[in-house]
């Protein structure tokens, strides 16, 4: 059973060397034809070496990141991306190095990124639980300086959105508590 396994760890390992010699020689070849660098393999390697976005489009890069959503509301996000910049000086550097750390180490959902973060930069750990408590309860800070950027908007209700109504002061006209529901009997 051993020797199998470690045939079958050899075999890959020089699937993967074979591979990448024979991109090699292509990219040689392209080279040495006066070709240069295919588009696509020079497209490749620009993408890779570009900074992530700053700013709110590097915040809603993070934010689809870490909630798992593909898109955002701009004007809530705007809120939301001024509100926490607001409440913390360095919020902005601190996703731009969080956009950075999350290329190069991946770990979605949230709770994996955070307990990373923990660990090595708890600041970083803090902002990401910033952003969390942001879209999903709406709240930025701490108290007694708490900010409501959204409600009926948080994302704590998307799961159930199709069954429960947003609570709020009043689901009816004011004193419909005080009327007998449709059909019920009189007494």
């Amino acid at each position: 059973m051993t020797q199998h396994v470690s045939r079958l760890a050899h075999s890959a390992a020089r699937r993967h060397f074979v591979l990448g010699a024979c991109a090699s020689a292509a990219v040689v070849a392209f080279t040495a034809a006066g070709f240069g660098f295919p588009s696509f393999i020079a497209q490749a390697f620009a993408v890779e070496s570009h900074p992530p976005p700053a700013g709110l489009e590097g915040f809603l890069l993070l934010s689809q990141k870490l909630t798992g959503r593909a898109s955002f509301d701009r004007v809530l996000a705007q809120r939301v991306y001024d509100a926490l910049s607001k409440a913390d000086s360095q919020f902005v550097a601190n996703v731009a190095q969080l956009n950075t750390w999350l290329a190069s180490h991946g770990g979605v959902p949230s709770d994996t990124v955070t307990q990373a973060l923990q660990a090595d930069t708890p600041a970083l750990a803090v902002t990401v639980g910033a952003i969390m408590r942001a879209w999903y309860l709406g709240l930025v800070g701490d108290a007694p300086r708490v900010s409501v950027v959204a409600y009926e908007r948080a994302l704590m209700f998307d799961p159930v959105a199709d069954v429960l109504t947003i609570p709020s002061y009043c689901r009816d006209v004011p004193f419909y508590w005080t009327q007998k529901p449709p059909g019920a009997a009189t007494s």
